[in-house]
């Protein structure tokens, strides 16, 4: 995105906005019931960065996400802090690349916990990369229409002269 005069940059009251203040292995150890509980959050933001291709447009949708992201991770805190606690301490002490395979106890009892106070099931594997169809209440933008410009260099006429090859066809092998 190149910058002229034109361009208008957001305020920086619109750009303040409570971070998520989680260490690594925590957003790792809550990133599957996040992805499904934030999905419609999600899609919307990357939708519009997808389709305005203008950061500045989707501040709101940006905004949206990161409110849903707090609100997520206020309940799990409140309803089963112990086994996140437990899970994000594995995944960042049992492996250097935070493997979920060495964890999956204490998996077992952080998504129990979840089912039982939300009744939230685990997302099934593979369902973040399934294709779907994102349903949106904004408008679809308008698209351009491609200019088309006329040939520039038009055709000989068809009665002009052809006259053979000079030094032979490149194309030898049809004659």
């Amino acid at each position: 995105m190149v910058i002229t005069n034109n361009t208008t940059l957001p305020e920086e009251s619109e750009l303040n906005v409570q971070e998520l203040n989680l260490s690594s292995a925590a957003l790792r150890a809550g990133s599957f019931h996040l992805g499904k509980q934030c999905e419609q959050a999600n899609n919307e933001f990357m939708l519009c960065r997808q389709e305005l291709d203008d950061p500045r447009a989707c501040l709101a949708e940006g905004r949206a996400v990161t409110s849903c992201a707090l609100d997520f991770f206020r309940k799990v805190k409140k309803s089963c802090h112990e086994e996140f606690t437990q899970y994000a301490t594995c995944l960042d002490k049992s492996s250097g690349t935070m493997a979920f395979s060495h964890c999956r106890k204490t998996q077992g009892v952080f998504d129990k916990c979840i089912k039982d106070n939300f009744d939230w099931d685990r997302p099934s594997y593979g369902y973040f990369s399934r294709a779907k169809i994102v349903k949106s209440a904004r408008e679809a933008p308008k698209k351009e229409e491609k200019v088309s410009y006329p040939d520039a260099t038009p055709g000989l006429p068809e009665d002009y002269p052809k006259p053979p090859a000079k030094y032979g066809s490149r194309f030898h092998w049809l004659e």
